[in-house]
């Protein structure tokens, strides 16, 4: 058990678990962008360290950016998401494949969506390492998951609790007891 701030948190998923999770997901886009060269787009702060691993099992050509979003606060989304850091490329008629670390209520992807349309994209898919479908109430694709789990807080691998624990190399939960 660890704790950050006021809060505990109990041990969720492992390291290993999260590799292997990456691994597989990029073998899936590999096997779908393989002919051409894609650009992933790595949503800031929290997909950091899913895009560093994703990039190193990705054995294409491949090109990588990243744009920054927030729609928490605390252990709560606040239901708005604004945009921080923009793209700085011009992306007409790229594939785009956005890499996030976890999708929830999806209020992100809305706003993602909306950008790339109106950068005329070629194509858009979304790959997630943790995906929360109780939590989901958009009509989004989630075109690559590695992990489903349950509605529950999480923090670690990029993830954070107001700014702490996004360093430690597994994923633990919020223990709610």
């Amino acid at each position: 058990m660890i704790q950050l701030h006021d809060k505990m948190f109990v041990p969720f998923i492992s390291a290993q678990e999260i590799d292997d999770a990456i691994q597989s997901l990029a073998k899936q886009v590999e096997a779908d962008f393989g002919h051409e060269t894609p650009v992933f787009i790595g949503v800031l702060n929290g997909s950091f360290m899913v895009v560093s691993d994703f990039m190193k099992y990705y054995k294409k050509n491949c090109e990588v950016s990243f744009i920054k979003m927030a729609s928490y606060q605390g252990t709560t989304t606040t239901e708005v998401v604004k945009e921080l850091i923009g793209l700085n490329q011009d992306l007409t008629g790229r594939s785009v494949v956005i890499i996030e670390d976890i999708v929830d209520t999806g209020n992100t992807l809305i706003e993602l969506k909306e950008l790339f349309k109106a950068q005329n994209v070629k194509e858009l898919k979304i790959a997630t390492l943790f995906f929360k479908p109780e939590a989901y109430k958009k009509d989004i694709k989630i075109d690559y998951i590695g992990i489903s789990i349950p509605n529950k807080f999480i923090v670690g691998f990029g993830l954070d609790y107001d700014e702490l624990g996004r360093n430690l190399p597994e994923v633990y939960q919020l223990n709610d007891k």
